[in-house]
């Protein structure tokens, strides 16, 4: 049961601190998408790919003592972190989790801001379309974003370059 919640938890672990709901979200997703064994079921929603069971999956792991959740205000909004907890490390410890290039690609993803991953994710949402579909999509679905045709590009290149550092 708890296997998928120790997948989470070692992609939060490696890296170190994840800053914001969104961003998690399309990290995991960008993830189970470069073939990361994440199970997590995603339906295309306003900010693109979502999953509620990641969503349950996080709260259980909070309410387990095993994630910590800490409310920032930012601004106008409120911004959610996320860090494992010594019993989160320690319930890893015992069980562990294979994950080769885990660490990499999520370090690299946790590099990058969370309207370039809302981007990222949304390309692989499509990646059954043409290219110029999934522009057009992006322009449609993501217009108040304004993304340009250069950022989609960064896109399609990223998402290459996450996939030769899991090969």
């Amino acid at each position: 049961m708890l296997k998928d919640h120790a997948k989470l938890m070692q992609a939060i672990m490696v890296s170190g601190q994840i800053t914001g709901r969104k961003k998690l979200q399309k990290m995991i997703y960008i993830a189970k998408k470069v073939d990361f064994p994440f199970q997590e079921r995603f339906q295309f929603h306003f900010y693109g790919p979502y999953s509620e069971e990641l969503t349950t999956r996080v709260e259980e792991l909070c309410n387990m003592g095993f994630l910590n959740e800490v409310k920032e205000k930012k601004g106008g909004y409120y911004q959610y972190r996320y860090t494992l907890t010594e019993s989160g490390k320690e319930f890893l410890s015992l069980n562990k989790v294979e994950m080769p290039s885990l660490e990499d690609c999520f370090m690299d993803m946790n590099e990058q801001n969370a309207r370039f991953l809302e981007l990222v994710s949304t390309v692989l949402y499509f990646d059954n379309l043409s290219k110029e579909e999934v522009t057009d999509k992006v322009f449609t679905l993501k217009s108040s974003q304004r993304y340009t045709h250069a950022e989609i590009e960064e896109a399609y290149q990223y998402i290459e370059t996450l996939k030769t550092k899991i090969q």
